[in-house]
């Protein structure tokens, strides 16, 4: 049942992972959304989800707090479920099973401790050089177990007592990130520097990230009024969007638009009626593209009914699938820039 559910959360969540199915790279957008809209379906359709995230309760975006080290004494971090890690020094092995986590190690300069990888890590490009292990739904612990890891990183996607018991009598700690927000990567990041002793570089990453956020903010006024649609899951698999509670919803407020499904709490689905009816000045689609077929960019345009709503008449659709604004990584700052761009492109 488990199983079932994860693989509909997949195509539901994001058209990267239903576009190219079968491939790592194109599923690999869908593990946040599908985290999401788990906590938010979960209990109405699938009651082994709901018993796992009632395991992992959810932890305000405060500072994670490290007590203070000391000449490369032990390190103890707080992670993202309020448990608390305890290690002889900063971690140098590590198995990181979500794509976001992959993006952040490099990010503080710790991608060379990872020694294992979830399968939809695939940025930056050389971790596909590093060993991938099943993840999710399916989380392969004898696979994890064999690279001999120190920590294991993951989300609370399935995330369950019986996994870190196992995982603590084989010697490897489990550290769990859930970033549901932008402050919530902030945490994530600054946890993960704590954890590799990179405290600097990880406030470094974050700083960046609140200075390029604040560049796009800076014209917001010349957005006023306008909307956006975020189609996180395309026709084809039944329309899925961002609504409020997410960091695609924050990016947008950030930028001074309206996010024309903000009344939706959290990943919801949607119907073309609603599109239409909304009629959104921007639409934003990371459905993934691989050269064959109709561009989805194309594909929107094409659709029937659709040809009235402002942002098909002005052709202001655009198709960010390289999972810019897909993870909570530090790679949110990028796709904020890219989406403010675009609309100072089409203004």
């Amino acid at each position: 049942m488990r199983q079932k559910f994860y693989a509909i959360l997949l195509c539901l969540a994001f058209a990267a992972g239903c576009a190219n199915a079968g491939g790592a790279t194109a599923d690999a957008a869908t593990q946040t959304a599908a985290d999401q809209i788990t906590q938010t379906q979960a209990a109405a359709q699938s009651p082994d989800a709901q018993s796992a995230e009632a395991q992992a309760p959810s932890q305000t975006a405060d500072e994670p707090s490290a007590l203070p080290q000391g000449g490369g004494g032990p390190i103890t971090i707080t992670d993202m479920t309020g448990r608390m890690v305890t290690l002889p020094g900063p971690a140098t092995r590590i198995v990181a099973l979500t794509a976001a986590d992959c993006e952040n190690l490099y990010a503080i300069g710790a991608g060379d401790t990872l020694v294992g990888r979830g399968e939809y890590c695939d940025y930056p490009p050389e971790v596909l050089n590093i060993p991938s292990v099943q993840s999710g739904a399916e989380t392969n612990l004898e696979q994890i177990i064999a690279l001999k890891p120190q920590v294991l990183l993951m989300g609370t996607m399935d995330q369950t007592d019986e996994q870190i018991v196992s995982l603590e009598n084989a010697g490897i700690k489990t550290v769990v990130s859930n970033a549901q927000d932008i402050d919530g990567v902030y945490t994530a990041i600054q946890m993960l520097g704590n954890l590799m002793g990179r405290q600097g570089d990880a406030d470094e990453v974050v700083s960046k990230m609140k200075t390029d956020f604040a560049s796009v903010s800076g014209n917001a006024g010349a957005n006023k009024g306008k909307t956006v649609y975020f189609e996180v899951s395309p026709l084809q698999q039944g329309l899925w969007t961002a609504g409020s509670g997410t960091f695609m919803d924050e990016i947008a407020g950030m930028i001074g638009l309206t996010n024309c499904f903000g009344d939706v709490s959290g990943w919801g689905q949607i119907s073309e009626e609603q599109v239409i009816e909304r009629n959104p000045d921007y639409i934003v689609t990371i459905t993934m593209y691989n050269g064959e077929g109709q561009k989805p960019e194309d594909e929107i345009m094409s659709r029937a009914g659709w040809g009235n709503i402002n942002a098909v008449k002005n052709k202001a659709i655009l198709n960010l699938q390289n999972n810019e604004l897909s993870r909570p990584s530090y790679r949110l700052a990028d796709g904020a820039k890219l989406l403010n761009d675009f609309v100072n492109g089409h203004r």
